[in-house]
């Protein structure tokens, strides 16, 4: 999926000490007024360097199977506290247990994970990310019982280590294989043997799957403990991408698989391996090679397994439901749309296996729906012109759903819910705007509720899901809030304008604090734009950008965002208007609020520039070639600029085949249109971006080269597409700085 990588800062703090200490004076929903004379200046080190901006957080929540207690890592321990206090009521891991037979030093603990009783526990140690969301690590088991610690496995690092739900195996993948260890012998059996890199997967997922899907873990424990689902990938035909990496006196190459748009895709299958039996299954996914099988889960009817299969246009979703110890399927649901369905984790199975929920796009709008097992609609539980962002689940003992949506606007988050019999839904967030991020534990008494608006940190606070009303407020950020007057922080301003064709867009504009009406400034615009996305929220934004903009206020710039047609929260409809044309409409829009922007009273017309990463620098390597007269400058950082370089998954669900569509591939390609670059433009790019290859920034370059086109350029050697690590960012953002000072 396109987008920036971004790790934001924060200032840790324990949850004990918040909950345990006196509560924050007052807790507040509206934004505090800042003072319009700023006092100290931003720099660009306070934003990367010093952490000067850090929003503190409320880190290491992890809720206990009762949802009386939470543990969290505290100085390498593991600790159990009292959800409502915060008061430790017991260490259950303590460093003198974490030092393994033999070893002089306790491991250093950086995950963990209870079984299912939280009687053992699963620690991780030595974690080395692989891409976005893989990773491998030492695990180690530790009986609270007996107070033994014991490593999962000698035979190297494993991934994704998972306990059965009756806690007695740990399965888990290494070196493309899947494994399952008995906890009482330690034995280790492999599922699977013929794994091999770049060739054959078992258990964990191909990099395209990771990336677009959103998982990495490919297998999943039965509820009895008995079977374990997994997926295979089979490589063997995907094309291998090389990446090469930069410091030896030879660079090494890095080869993997990633299928461009319109090439072939890994085979999947899925298969469950019966524990007793030794022996796997395949499951009946129909006789079609060329499709995705995006989600696998257990129902609550034992032996039953969910499958959803998705063809390759993705404009078809189906649920199947298959016999674990047989692999015969049926098709129970289905789901279709003239451009894509979206896949997402919103289908819940009910105790007593008898009914589902799910959401759906198919009115229009996202909303959840309930069938009965054999996909036959029970009834729509919500309804109307607006979209759920988020699906949280269903407490079967209230019979109420929970669920977030942008009912209010499409500018803000709350938290609802709705009884499964369609009536009475009933808003749990408190009045006002903003947005609610939601944490809720697993048994519904309690949740953990993060709400921001545009120009206010997050107030962290403990509320129960009963009626929303708060029980502790745990983190208010004054100090954050008190140093945003200190520093003169400017408002962040919603708009609206209606286009030359009739659509309506949003926008946000943030101002110097010594705003004058009567002056011209310069604009910068910033935009991502890309299907489904949104950046223009009533939501506190307080990462690396936001804080830049201020500092870009400060030095006498307005900057300026809009969503523009394809983005998210606005329906069905606004957002898949884009479907085949990528780029298209999105350039026209981001052109009429460049016009619009020119025609307020304060903005210098002649001075407007355009920022972007990702498919946001796609975007503004668009609007320097096809808006040329209307930006003066503009910077694309790890920008697509031929969608023909991009991944299957993404590419087809927005734009088909290049087969089937190569006009949507090449009409919007900022490479076609190189020769009509006016302004100042800067081309950054991360040389190690697995994600959107570096590849594409050559081809531009390569492009206004023939064109004889001026522009500066910024390569960064081995980054990957956030492009960060030790000073990278800060790097980058000076260098940024000064081609702004120079060129708008």
């Amino acid at each position: 999926m396109l987008r920036t990588s971004f790790r934001n800062s924060f200032r840790a703090l324990s949850l004990a000490a918040l909950l345990a200490g006196a509560a924050p004076a007052a807790l507040l929903l509206t934004s505090a007024p800042v003072q319009a004379q700023q006092r100290q200046a931003i720099t660009l080190e306070d934003i990367w360097a010093k952490g000067t901006f850090a929003a503190a957080q409320v880190q290491g929540f992890n809720w206990m199977r009762d949802g009386r207690y939470y543990s969290a890592l505290d100085q390498g321990e593991v600790v159990q506290h009292d959800v409502t206090t915060g008061k430790a009521t017991q260490t259950l891991v303590s460093r003198d247990q974490l030092r393994p037979a033999g070893a002089t030093e306790p491991i250093a603990v950086d995950g963990y994970e209870f079984n299912a009783d939280e009687q053992k526990i699963l620690l991780s140690t030595g974690t080395e990310p692989i891409y976005r969301r893989s990773s491998r690590a030492n695990y180690f088991v530790f009986d609270r019982a007996t107070k033994q610690l014991t490593p999962l496995s000698a035979g190297g690092k494993q991934s994704y280590a998972t306990f059965s739900p009756d806690g007695r195996r740990v399965a888990f993948v290494r070196d493309n294989n899947l494994f399952v260890v008995d906890l009482q012998t330690m034995q280790e059996t492999a599922a699977t043997t013929d794994g091999v890199f770049n060739k054959l997967i078992h258990g964990s997922t191909d990099w395209v799957y990771e990336e677009e899907f959103e998982f990495a873990q490919a297998f999943w424990w039965s509820p009895d403990s008995r079977r374990v689902a997994f997926l295979s990938f089979d490589e063997s035909r995907v094309p291998e991408y090389n990446m090469q990496t930069w410091g030896p006196l030879y660079p090494k190459d890095y080869r993997y698989k990633y299928p461009k748009a319109g090439e072939a895709n890994s085979v999947v299958s899925c298969s469950v391996y019966d524990v007793a039996a030794a022996r796997s299954v395949k499951m009946d996914v129909g006789p079609q090679a060329d499709q995705y099988l995006p989600r696998v889960m257990w129902t609550e009817t034992p032996g039953l397994l969910s499958i959803r299969r998705m063809n390759r246009l993705q404009n078809t979703l189906e649920i199947l439901h298959a016999d674990a110890a047989t692999g015969k399927s049926e098709v129970v649901w289905k789901d279709t749309d003239a451009a894509y369905v979206e896949v997402t984790d919103d289908l819940r199975y009910l105790d007593g296996g008898k009914q589902f929920v799910i959401s759906s796009e198919r009115d229009g709008f996202r909303h959840l729906y309930l069938f009965d097992m054999k996909g036959k609609l029970v009834r729509q539980l919500t309804k109307g012109a607006w979209d759920i962002t988020e699906f949280l689940g269903v407490d079967e003992q209230s019979g109420q759903a929970y669920y977030v949506s942008a009912e209010a606007s499409p500018l803000q988050r709350h938290l609802y819910r709705v009884s499964l019999k369609g009536k009475g839904k009933q808003r749990l967030s408190a009045a006002g705007g903003g947005t609610d991020v939601v944490n809720m534990s697993p048994d519904f008494r309690y949740y953990l509720n993060y709400h921001s608006a545009a120009n206010e940190p997050a107030t962290v606070s403990l509320r129960t899901a009963r009626d929303g009303k708060v029980v502790k407020v745990l983190e208010d950020n004054a100090r954050l809030k008190q140093r945003m007057q200190d520093y003169g922080f400017a408002q962040q301003e919603f708009f609206s304008f209606k286009t030359s064709e009739g659509v309506t867009l949003n926008g946000s504009t943030l101002k110097p604090a010594n705003f004058d009406p009567a002056r011209k400034y310069p604009v910068l615009m910033y935009l991502y734009g890309g299907p489904g996305s949104q950046r223009v929220l009533d939501k506190w934004n307080g990462g690396d950008y936001y804080t830049y903009f201020q500092y870009l206020a400060q030095q006498g710039y307005v900057v300026a965002i809009v969503d523009n047609r394809g983005t998210g929260g606005r329906g069905s409809s606004f957002k898949k208007v884009t479907y085949g044309q990528l780029g298209k409409l999105e350039t026209i829009d981001q052109g009429e609020a460049a016009k619009y922007l020119g025609t307020q009273p304060w903005v210098d017309k002649g001075r407007i520039g355009i920022f972007g990463w990702s498919f946001g620098g796609y975007l503004s390597a668009l609007a320097m070639t096809k808006n040329a007269d209307l930006f003066k400058a503009g910077v694309s950082v790890a920008p697509v600029t031929t969608w023909r370089y991009y991944d299957t998954v993404y590419t087809e669900r927005f734009l088909k085949t290049p087969q089937e569509n190569a006009a949507g591939y090449d009409d919007n390609s900022p490479v076609q249109f190189a020769a009509q670059l006016k302004g100042a433009y800067l081309l950054v790019h991360g040389t190690g971006d697995d994600n959107v290859h570096f590849q594409n920034s050559v081809a531009f370059t390569d492009a206004l080269v023939k064109a004889n086109k001026d522009f500066e350029q910024l390569y960064y050697p081995n980054r990957h597409h956030g492009i960060s690590g030790g000073n990278t960012r800060l790097h980058l953002f000076r260098q940024m700085t000064n081609f702004l000072r120079q060129n708008l």
